[in-house]
Formats: structure tokens, sequence, C-alpha cells
């Protein structure tokens, strides 16, 4: 389930940090030794400065320290087709890690506590995988991890 590119949607997230939980997308880009998981948690909301022009695909500004992915809304990104409804948002300095084992706990049921949406592409899981992992501002352990 928890496999690189699968996108995986939670009726009710629950954060690592406590915040209040919601619904959330979820994407695994690497699966890791010693049951971790690096994820990336997809926002709907744009944090990027108004004059960039937003095009699908890796977004770099270095002196904003600003590395993202952008999904465009309609554009298939899963094998199976499958696409966001609305514009879509990766921020590399959001990628985190998780323990498979607390989420196959926390989430047991699939269709219930969570959805598998689809599988990305292998084209945009290499494209995400490249935009992160030549980040300059992607935590470096992050980038290791991303060109194993």
């Amino acid at each position: 389930m928890y496999h690189a590119g699968s996108i995986i949607y939670f009726p009710i997230f629950y954060f690592k940090n406590g915040a209040k939980s919601k619904a959330k997308y979820f994407l695994a880009l690497k699966e890791m030794e010693a049951d971790l998981l690096l994820v990336s948690l997809p926002s709907s909301i744009d944090h990027l400065p108004r004059f960039i022009e937003q095009v699908h695909g890796c977004l770099e500004i270095p002196e904003g320290n600003i590395c993202c992915y952008i999904f465009k809304a309609g554009q298939a990104i899963c094998e199976n087709a499958w696409s966001f409804e609305r514009d879509t948002y990766l921020y590399g300095e959001y990628l985190d890690q998780y323990e498979i084992s607390l989420l196959n706990d926390i989430y047991p049921t699939e269709n219930i506590d969570f959805e598998i949406i689809g599988t990305l592409t292998e084209k945009e899981l290499t494209a995400v995988t490249v935009c992160f992992a030549n980040s300059a501002s992607v935590k470096q352990k992050y980038k290791r991890l991303l060109i194993k």
C-alpha cells in the first residue's frame, strides 16, 4: 500500500505536530529501511509569490528558498488517469518521515480509514523526485534518500 508514488486519501488525517485533524491526501515518495516512509502532504493552498507563472511541474526559487512541485487541476498524474480537482502543491520544505507500522495502527481499514487513489506515472514520480533531490531548500537527509 505504501509504495513510492502512491497517492492515498485519508478522510481524517492526524498530523504529527498535533494540528487539527482533517481530510488529507498523502504522497509516498520513497520506502526506506527500518519501517520508514518519506512522504509529502499535498496542499491546495498556494504559498507562492503572485508574480510567478504557475505551470505543471517543478518550481525552484533559490533566492526565496522555495521548492514546489505543482500539479495543475485536471491534468492526469496517475496510471489510472486520476487528477486533482484543484491546483495542488508539494512543498519541498514539508517533506517528512512516517513510520509504516504506526500508519497501519492508526488507519487499519481500507475504504474506511483511507482510500488508495492511484500511483503516479513513472514519469511524474521521477519528475517529483528529481525536483526535490536537486533543490537547495530540501533538507540534506531527504535529498540523500531520494537519490539512493
